[in-house]
């Protein structure tokens, strides 16, 4: 890992953690940024003790958008809020945290939701999603820009209590870290339940039809950036054929997105499907800090 300046949790200045010309705005304030946090949770089920702690305490395959939700309010309350807003959701997750706990019956190995290698895996894998998802999908960046936005982000592990020391802040010291958790790596039968209902959802009838058809399409462009040799511990497909159009057509969605929000009459509606969808999500916020910015 690259030497770091002082760390912004020792600051007392007021404001905000993210600031808006950070690379997390542009990243994290992308639509995008939905299907990254989709890759994330396939990522995620991979390591047995942060599954663990899923299986155990989340009803994620009952009430799927419950999760995705009070992820997206978590993250877009510490990347586009003010200090005060970023640490009540911090302490909110915090108690939590602290109730998931137990052992995990395919290790044997106790499990805790506020282990810091647990939560390292759990931040590492959705910064690195995020990231992913927008290049793929949305722009490009520079390695000067890819590694300001990892750097940017070690504050998103302390302030949830990851020690500094162990957070990666650079495209090679994610891959170094990746690299070293990848042996621990398996897929449970609990984590392929989860994989699966993520990648080919089955919501139920009273789901609304645009949410469903939103699931249908942001699984398999979720699946598509998962590493290849995740892809067969998870047993997905090994990049199918109807992986380029998907990605090409994901590509001309996504980009055009922010587009279609600049418009007026769409902009409105556009907003208020992603508050159905995730309720308030980074791209909601984001929206709302530019036009408080504008106006």
């Amino acid at each position: 890992m690259s030497d770091r300046p002082e760390s912004r949790l020792d600051r007392r200045a007021v404001g905000r953690f993210f600031e808006p010309d950070s690379v997390s705005w542009r990243v994290i304030g992308h639509p995008v940024a939905l299907v990254g946090g989709m890759r994330a949770l396939i990522v995620q089920t991979m390591h047995p003790l942060a599954m663990a702690g899923v299986a155990a305490y989340s009803d994620f395959r009952a009430d799927p958008l419950k999760r995705l939700r009070g992820t997206s309010a978590y993250v877009a309350s510490v990347v586009f809020g003010d200090r005060a807003t970023a640490l009540a959701a911090v302490a909110r997750v915090k108690k939590l945290h602290a109730r998931v706990r137990g052992v995990d019956p395919v290790t044997g190995r106790p499990f805790s939701a506020d282990d810091p290698e647990t939560m390292l895996w759990v931040h590492c894998t959705e910064i690195h999603s995020f990231l992913a998802a927008y290049r793929a999908y949305a722009g490009h960046l520079t390695r000067a820009e890819r590694d300001r936005y990892l750097a940017e982000q070690v504050v998103a592990a302390e302030l949830i209590g990851v020690p500094r020391a162990m957070v990666p802040d650079s495209v090679e010291a994610y891959r170094a870290y990746f690299a070293g958790v990848r042996p621990r790596l398996c897929v449970s039968a609990e984590a392929a339940e989860t994989i699966d209902f993520i990648v080919r959802p089955r919501l139920s009838a009273r789901t609304p039809l645009d949410l469903r058809l939103a699931a249908t399409l942001f699984g398999p462009a979720a699946a598509a950036l998962v590493p290849r040799d995740l892809r067969r511990l998870a047993g997905l497909p090994d990049r199918p054929r109807r992986e380029i159009p998907l990605r090409a057509v994901n590509g001309l969605a996504w980009r055009v997105a922010p587009l279609l929000g600049r418009v007026p009459v769409l902009s409105g509606a556009l907003d208020a499907w992603a508050a159905k969808l995730v309720g308030e999500t980074p791209v909601r916020l984001a929206l709302h800090q530019a036009r408080a910015r504008r106006g």
